[in-house]
């Protein structure tokens, strides 16, 4: 199973909390040893150019400069 968990600082260590679903779906239990498989999901730039607007004929580079 795979989720999106956002780590916190807890001390000097981060945790994650493990979802509730997949608790009981894999029949986890306290202080049970678990596999974990950590990766970094890829950012979205979705929107990440917003508000810039579109290029006006000032943005167009003069071919004879």
């Amino acid at each position: 199973m795979k989720t999106l968990a956002i780590p916190r600082s807890v001390g000097g260590s981060i945790m994650i909390t493990v979802p509730h679903q997949i608790v009981k779906a894999l029949g986890i239990r306290p202080n049970e040893p678990l596999a974990v498989d950590f990766e970094k999901p890829m950012k979205s730039l979705f929107g990440a150019s917003r508000g810039i607007g579109s290029f006006t004929r000032e943005d167009e580079l003069d071919a004879r400069e």
